[in-house]
């Protein structure tokens, strides 16, 4: 069986998978008090141990948690999920509690003797492009600089990163799980990217919301990466692996939906998550 771990990016105290696949990680953990001024302690691995960037959090989102498992965990594959939101087992489970759901070792170790990567479902925009919708919701200036260090640094991804920012659907959430070398060498080409953005986006006068973008702009580029990984030939279509995901509470699908459209129509940014 390979050894596999995914971390469960979280930054307050909340029920997780018990299989110990699992690995409940406190991002964002660096500086973090309770309300007596002590070291904030939610009882699961902090991302500020060992080789981080778990001050980035604010602007990086769950990256700190990637980076953190990159650099400071050993296994077969690595991955991340959220404490909101976790890959689904495929079969029926006659079951009204979320976390009955959730995929566990078992089958997922069956997949991975046979992918290399592991995404959640397509999330599909239908009316808007990659692009436009983060254009709508956020700045597109972010997409158009990531561009840019890419002509400059990587500009055999460029065709890709084309490609990729038109089409209405992609795998989000950062969530994924991939061979242990693939892993290395995506963290590797989007770190280095996130460090030249940091270089070129003024932040000044964003919200606390819109400032998280670096993990905003990685949700797309990965699918970039992706991309440029299968026309290089590095990896096979048959060897990704798309599986459910489950949100462990009830989505506002209203209040998502308005602002989706007033998104497109009137180009009112996102101020929250929903």
């Amino acid at each position: 069986m390979k050894n596999i771990k995914i971390i469960v990016a979280a930054h307050k105290n909340y029920r997780m998978p018990k299989d110990n696949m699992y690995v409940p990680v406190h991002v964002g953990a660096e500086g973090k008090t309770d309300k007596d001024g002590n070291v904030l302690d939610l009882g699961y691995t902090k991302d500020n141990t060992g080789d981080h960037i778990s001050e980035k959090n604010p602007y990086y989102c769950e990256l700190t948690g990637i980076y953190w498992a990159w650099k400071n965990l050993e296994a077969d594959y690595l991955g991340l999920a959220h404490y909101r939101r976790h890959f689904a087992t495929e079969s029926k489970v006659d079951s009204k509690d979320p976390f009955d759901k959730v995929i566990g070792r078992g089958e997922l170790g069956k997949l991975c003797q046979k992918y290399k990567v592991i995404v959640p479902k397509k999330r599909r925009y239908y009316i808007e492009s990659l692009y436009s919708h983060y254009a709508h919701t956020h700045y597109a200036e972010h997409l158009d600089k990531v561009r840019e260090i890419m002509e400059a640094k990587y500009s055999e991804y460029v065709a890709d990163y084309d490609k990729v920012v038109k089409r209405t659907y992609g795998y989000m959430f950062n969530m994924m799980v991939m061979e242990r070398p693939m892993y290395d060498e995506y963290c590797q080409w989007l770190f280095d990217i996130l460090g030249e953005l940091e270089n070129k986006v003024d932040t000044e006068g964003l919200s606390v919301f819109q400032s998280r973008f670096y993990g905003r702009v990685s949700e797309i580029i990965f699918n970039v990466w992706l991309e440029h990984q299968l026309r290089e030939g590095r990896i096979k279509k048959s060897q990704i692996k798309e599986v459910p995901f489950i949100y462990m509470e009830k989505i506002n699908r209203i209040k998502k939906g308005i602002s989706f459209i007033k998104s497109k129509l009137f180009h009112k940014r996102y101020s929250g998550s929903f």
